[in-house]
């Protein structure tokens, strides 16, 4: 068994598997042809106006002449096998062309393109298809008119070691495709190409019901406050495991025989199978999905990257304070493109969710890093399910923050974030950033409450003054603190005149 224990150690075991790693590729790669990483594949996009790294295998010592466009650029594979060259940066193309690789075999990828590529990941809100969101056939026939957007889907794959290689295919968007593209990359996708009108490629590499530890470097981990916490759950997740298996192997074994019986008498047969448990290399292993869904296209070019996930950890939001900001910075070091833009959806409303409101609160924390922005969906969840459909909105909020921001297109691209508070007669004045044309959708304006010095929220009434909110309570004489949308499933009213919905805050720190 794999045990994880100090920061000191499981960075001395990321180091020597790293070693493991490129050792089996300089064995594996013995008398092999020249290949393209995973990312080079038919029907790419590069990255525009941007240096290109281009890189892949093949024998140790062979010389790799590449080509694309006008370029020629010449590479001797090391030691281990491996070679790598960098394109000059390029302008925007749409006419398709061929990344050749030449050594004692010659490799091509087809139909290349070069534009903007969004790395796009997360949990299953990421994951979440086209063919499952609103209007969905529609939206499937629509695809027809935009070829130029390319979507990579990354084969669900956990390690334990990292990974040089992963399974996947850049996929032209069309009606016969695109109803199996991340529906969230997709929408966001879209609303660039509209705006920008040049090649758009979305890598989505993204798993539904999965931690951001997983998805973070064991380093990036390590370093972490959070590190022991993680680090000890993993541990007594793999204490249990023995005993999990066990079970499992004779409920899976009772399941398959009562459907069997079912299917035998005709009878209609609904109970869901066991759930297998997760054991060393599952997807719940801390770094397991970084080491073989993210570090395969390592250092791609990239614009930025979207993400879409936290509920997996919103029982532990304390920790994701930290992490998420850590997951951030270590793949922006990963890439090696200094602070790329990394936009992301704030969890939507959802009627069983657990502490989401500090959650969301958590997701937060990474505004304080530079070229971050979020995407607030607390008005379009769906309270009895937590894979809400309208997913072309969540795109398009993606997107704007994007236009605006990335690319300088102007246009607002936040709704209101609260700004500070002041007390006045018995009553708060919220005040707000993104407050331009500020209004409410229901005009009894509910979702706030207030509280005094005994830490009591009761619900406050709201009235809207310019770009402020005035709130108070009768039963509340001295109020001290302010909270909206401050629930798992909350009445969200207050909009800017942009039509994009307040972000749920709190003006206290409280513990609860």
């Amino acid at each position: 068994m794999i045990r994880l224990s100090s920061p000191q150690s499981i960075r001395l075991r990321s180091r020597l598997a790293a070693g493991l790693a490129l050792l089996t590729l300089a064995v594996t790669t013995a008398s092999a042809d020249v290949v393209f990483a995973p990312f080079f594949r038919d029907n790419a996009v590069l990255q525009r106006e941007k240096p290109v790294p281009v890189w892949g295998r093949a024998d140790p010592g062979e010389k790799v002449t590449v080509t694309f466009q006008s370029q020629k650029t010449e590479a001797t594979a090391d030691d281990m096998g491996r070679w790598s060259v960098t394109l000059s940066p390029m302008r925007a193309s749409s006419t398709p062309a061929e990344l050749v690789a030449k050594g004692k075999n010659t490799v091509t990828a087809r139909n290349i393109l070069v534009g903007e590529v969004w790395l796009c990941s997360g949990q299953s809100n990421m994951a979440m298809t086209v063919n499952r969101t609103l209007d969905a056939d529609a939206e499937i026939a629509g695809a027809a008119s935009y070829p130029l957007i390319r979507h990579f889907k990354t084969k669900l794959t956990s390690a334990a070691l990292p990974c040089d290689d992963a399974e996947g295919a850049w996929e032209v968007a069309g009606p016969s495709t695109a109803g199996g593209f991340s529906a969230a990359a997709y929408y966001f996708g879209r609303e660039l190409f509209k705006a920008l009108n040049v090649p758009i490629g979305l890598l989505n590499s993204s798993w539904g019901g999965t931690q951001i530890e997983s998805w973070m470097s064991p380093q990036a981990l390590s370093a972490d406050p959070s590190w022991p916490e993680v680090v000890q759950r993993w541990q007594d997740e793999m204490k249990a495991y023995p005993a999990k298996a066990a079970k499992y192997e004779i409920d899976i074994d009772q399941w398959n025989k009562a459907r069997a019986t079912a299917k035998k008498e005709g009878a209609k047969f609904t109970t869901r199978a066991p759930r297998k448990p997760d054991g060393i290399g599952s997807r719940r292993q801390p770094a397991a999905l970084y080491n073989a869904m993210i570090v395969p296209f390592l250092p791609a070019a990239i614009r930025g990257a979207i993400w879409y996930q936290g509920e997996a950890n919103a029982a532990r939001n304390a920790e994701y304070r930290t992490l998420f900001p850590a997951m951030i910075r270590q793949w922006r070091a990963d890439f090696g493109q200094g602070d790329f833009p990394f936009y992301y959806v704030q969890l939507a409303n959802f009627g069983r969710g657990t502490s989401w409101a500090f959650q969301r609160e958590a997701q937060g924390y990474a505004l304080k890093l530079p070229a971050t922005g979020q995407a607030v969906t607390i008005d379009i969840g769906e309270s009895a399910d937590i894979h809400p459909k309208n997913k072309q909105e969540v795109g398009r909020r993606l997107a704007l923050n994007a236009l605006a921001n990335t690319y300088k297109l102007g246009g607002e691209f936040s709704g209101p974030v609260f700004d500070g508070v002041s007390k006045e007669k018995g009553a708060l004045r919220v005040k707000f950033t993104h407050a331009a044309g500020l209004k409410t959708k229901d005009p009894a304006l509910p979702g706030f409450a207030i509280a005094g010095a005994d830490k009591k929220f009761i619900s406050a009434k709201a009235r809207i003054d310019g770009e402020t909110v005035v709130v108070s309570a009768a039963a509340v004489k001295d109020p001290v603190a302010v909270r909206y949308a401050w629930d798992n499933d909350p009445p969200s009213p207050l909009y800017n005149g942009s039509d994009l919905p307040a972000s749920p805050f709190r003006s206290d720190d409280w513990e609860k």
